[in-house]
């Protein structure tokens, strides 16, 4: 009989990262470890861990008088260590890839908003075009990590887990130009 485990992901989305708040960049060598998560766990919670994810997005404009004539942009998936906990007597490795997958899915709507932004063109509604496109990807980011966790009942379901593992996989690889 399996023993219920909750596990719970937590989305930060931030435009831009003002703060001086520790950080982890995703990267595709460096897995996430137990000693990533820093934060006291939450004694009222259910849940065995939780990640604290989410897109960073910053740009500047390039004007000639009023007019906006070239753009650039940032953006990164990030993991805030000193927001994500776990139970330390209750965090194993098949709970802490449930933990990398969530991270995982933060980088894929990286990748595709990376995507979207190169799609811009330079035009006097860029900024708007830009928030419109940044609110769309973190709801879009919100389902998906919803739909994991549903989807494989928080990783107690491990046949859905193997199934988003592998899907993710091949989405991120799918989008590999845009990669951080």
């Amino acid at each position: 009989m399996y023993t219920k485990s909750l596990i719970c992901c937590l989305l930060l989305l931030f435009v831009g990262n003002n703060s001086n708040e520790e950080t982890m960049t995703w990267d595709e060598s460096r897995k996430l470890t137990w000693e990533d998560f820093k934060a006291d766990p939450n004694l009222q919670s259910d849940a065995v861990a939780l990640t604290a994810s989410g897109i960073t997005f910053g740009y500047s404009v390039k004007t000639s008088g009023r007019r906006i004539i070239d753009f650039s942009t940032s953006v990164e998936a990030h993991f805030y260590p000193n927001k994500s906990w776990y139970f330390e007597e209750k965090g194993n490795d098949y709970i802490l890839s449930h933990e990398q997958l969530h991270f995982d899915i933060t980088e894929l709507y990286a990748r595709k908003f990376r995507e979207q932004l190169k799609r811009l063109k330079v035009n006097q509604n860029l900024k708007e075009q830009m928030k419109r496109l940044h609110t769309a990807i973190n709801e879009a980011l919100d389902e998906t990590q919803k739909r994991y966790d549903e989807q494989s009942s928080h990783s107690i379901n491990t046949e859905m887990q193997k199934r988003w593992e592998s899907f993710i996989a091949k989405e991120l690889t799918s989008l590999e130009q845009y990669k951080s």
